[in-house]
């Protein structure tokens, strides 16, 4: 290779290491916490949830409004699969606005809403999100195809997650096992409720911004409508502030919006479940004897979720610009070695 095209080679590679980290991932980066104990045994009470064979990781927190606006900027430009649910505007608990017309559609949070789980999502929604992130998160990844094959379905049966995804909404088991087993062995029971406490959370309140009283510690949750701001009574309020952690380092299990999960009880298949209380509900509502099966159409202000994925999956990564500067610079710099080798210097 001639030096001026090794010279340019070198300008291309600092170019890319300087470019914002949505020209690299165009995914919201997404925290995990893992799930271990594999092969734990059930709940006994109420259903015998809860066992999960193998290890696995779930989100940290619930799914935000600035991590579904960024979804949405990425695949819906026309908004084929109705990804997007006017209510996220018009509610004021919502935390997402359309803009321009359909083809052209753009989506932004609304102000102090970008770290709020979003809500009005349908299992169906969850699902594309799952195959989005499945595809690599860019403008072009799939929705259809991945975890699940949907293919246009966006009102039928829901289907069944596809062997070897990557991402996908947990299974019934996952999620409680997630917010309720006590950990440190595969018999050490569970919780009443996700914040470690068979005791029922105290409802927090929250800031003229919607951040929670509590912080990240202690018995409480968001529920009973007692967090009011933005001019309501009982809001939405900012992810991982409404008290302490579950024992796998999960927030707002308990409380803040139910999340879907792929349960059927009815079992008739056209139904999925949710589970956790929501900002409005009673304490009854958070604790680990009460369950739920939707349509998995149902888009409401009480209803978001959070994504799983296995431990050994391909899970998007957090990354950082400058650790990608830096790796790169790594890459640079190795090969400005390799040249100056080749060429004497």
């Amino acid at each position: 290779m001639p030096y001026f095209s090794l010279k340019a080679f070198y300008l291309w590679l600092a170019a890319l290491a300087c470019l914002p980290l949505g020209s690299v991932v165009n995914a919201e980066p997404i925290q995990w916490v893992t799930v271990g104990d594999p092969g734990n045994t059930a709940d006994t009470d109420p259903a015998g949830f809860g066992a999960v064979a193998a290890s696995f990781q779930i989100m940290r927190y619930e799914f935000t409004n600035q991590q579904y606006a960024d979804f949405l900027s990425a695949v819906a430009a026309t908004d084929t699969y109705a990804l997007y649910n006017s209510r996220m505007a018009s509610s004021d608990r919502g935390g997402i606005v359309q803009r321009g017309l359909s083809g052209t559609f753009s989506y932004a949070v609304k102000t102090n809403m970008g770290d709020k789980p979003v809500i009005c999502v349908s299992w169906f929604d969850a699902a594309r999100v799952a195959n989005w992130y499945q595809n690599g998160a860019a403008g072009t990844s799939s929705t259809e195809t991945g975890a699940y094959t949907l293919s246009g379905n966006v009102n039928g049966q829901p289907v069944a997650v596809n062997s070897g995804a990557t991402f996908f909404i947990p299974t019934v088991d996952q999620w409680y096992k997630a917010a309720f087993y006590k950990g440190g062995g595969t018999d050490a029971g569970y919780w009443n409720y996700a914040t470690q406490s068979d005791t029922a959370p105290t409802s927090v309140s929250a800031g003229a911004t919607g951040i929670g009283s509590a912080g990240s510690t202690g018995n409480y949750a968001n529920y009973a409508a007692a967090a009011g701001w933005n001019g309501l009574t009982g809001d939405v309020t900012t992810i991982g502030t409404n008290g302490g952690l579950g024992a796998y380092g999960t927030f707002d299990m308990s409380g803040n919006i139910n999340e879907w999960n792929d349960y059927d009880g009815i079992t008739t298949g056209l139904y999925r479940g949710i589970w956790g209380g929501s900002w409005n509900g009673v304490a009854d509502d958070l604790s680990s004897s009460h369950s739920v099966d939707y349509a998995p159409t149902q888009e409401s202000t009480t209803i978001g979720f959070r994504l799983a994925s296995p431990l050994s999956g391909s899970a998007v990564p957090e990354i950082d610009p400058n650790g990608l500067s830096a790796v790169l610079g790594l890459i640079v710099g190795g090969l400005g070695l390799l040249e100056r080798r080749r060429y004497g210097r």
